[in-house]
């Protein structure tokens, strides 16, 4: 059944999953800030800033923020976490109890909420999230990829996921928005640590070391918060958080790399196109493990790599030579 469909975010994850729906005949259109990406768009069938050398389906077509005219009963909400509340509130009277997945990572630093919340604390509506191990250049290109949707509601979780299925991408369905939201946001934390000890040299042993030490600090967060353990086992869980830290495609992956080779992070920032969550995330996760009395070193020395200018090298040392412990704590 076709469906008419709103995509407001045109990042390369917007306009990846923009292009899915409309290879699945779905009426598509995607809001975007940009007059230069809608052009790009419209024209050329291209995002030429945030995805670019990849074609997309010529049905797709861009419109600007502006012109949002909020007749959709079904929307994709694909803006960056830090920008989602200010957004949000432009957008809230055309939102209000409609069918809307979040396919946006992360925590909001001044208020330390993950997406679902803060679209729970502005307006009522049938929310979902949608996560797990998928690099948006490689669902552009129609390469196989099986992710997660989770929705309070089993029915709105169907709903999207008839949606989004066909033969290059696989939805698989779960009730747990809390865990699946933990996993998508945190394991872009973990992923900058990894990059950090890769860009130290610090070989396959630490990097292997790092993700499962981390999937228990994201395990810890998220049954903290009232996430179920089976989904950090799950596609938005383990499998997220393999692909970013090992994937050559991963944007936190690759800022850590460069702060273990040396560089500093308004440096890497500035020369970015695109957002890497896992900076701003990094410091609402810190902050929130601090309210929570919750220990999770490898974000905290991260935090500390990145916000108070510590020696990676340093931080590595300092969590090897932690006190002694069993594994399973």
């Amino acid at each position: 059944m076709q469906e008419k469909i709103a995509v407001i975010g045109g990042g390369s994850w917007g306009t990846a999953l923009a292009n899915l729906l409309s290879d699945n005949n779905h009426e598509v259109y995607l809001y975007v800030l940009e007059e230069e990406l809608k052009e790009s768009i419209n024209k050329y069938n291209e995002n030429t800033i945030f995805l670019k050398g990849v074609k997309l389906n010529k049905r797709l077509k861009c419109y600007l923020f502006d012109e949002y005219k909020g007749n959709f009963d079904k929307i994709l909400w694909a803006v960056p976490t830090q920008f989602t509340r200010e957004t949000l509130l432009k957008f809230k009277k055309d939102l209000v109890d409609k069918h809307i997945i979040v396919a946006t990572k992360g925590i909001e630093i001044t208020y330390k909420k993950f997406v679902h919340e803060i679209f729970e604390e502005i307006i009522s509506v049938k929310l979902s999230v949608l996560s797990g191990p998928s690099f948006a250049k490689e669902v552009a290109m129609k390469k196989p990829t099986a992710v997660s949707i989770a929705s309070f509601d089993n029915k709105e979780a169907r709903l999207w996921q008839r949606i989004f299925s066909n033969e290059y991408f696989r939805c698989y369905t779960l009730k747990d928005v809390v865990g699946v939201e933990v996993g998508g946001a945190m394991k872009n934390v973990i992923a900058i640590a990894t990059g950090i000890s890769d860009g130290l040299g610090f070989g396959n042993n630490a990097r292997a070391g790092i993700i499962t030490r981390g999937l228990r600090e994201i395990t810890r967060l998220g049954l903290k918060i009232g996430g179920e353990l089976e989904t950090f086992m799950g596609l938005s869980g383990m499998g997220d958080l393999v692909l970013t830290c090992t994937g050559e495609l991963s944007r936190n992956r690759s800022v850590g790399i460069r702060l273990g080779k040396g560089e500093k992070i308004d440096d890497i920032i500035e020369s970015m196109k695109m957002i890497a969550e896992g900076v701003y995330t990094v410091k609402a996760a810190y902050e929130l493990s601090k309210d929570l009395e919750i220990e999770m070193p490898i974000t905290e020395e991260v935090y500390k790599i990145i916000y108070e200018s510590k020696d990676p090298q340093q931080s590595f040392y300092d969590i090897m030579k932690r006190p002694l412990k069993e594994e399973n704590i």
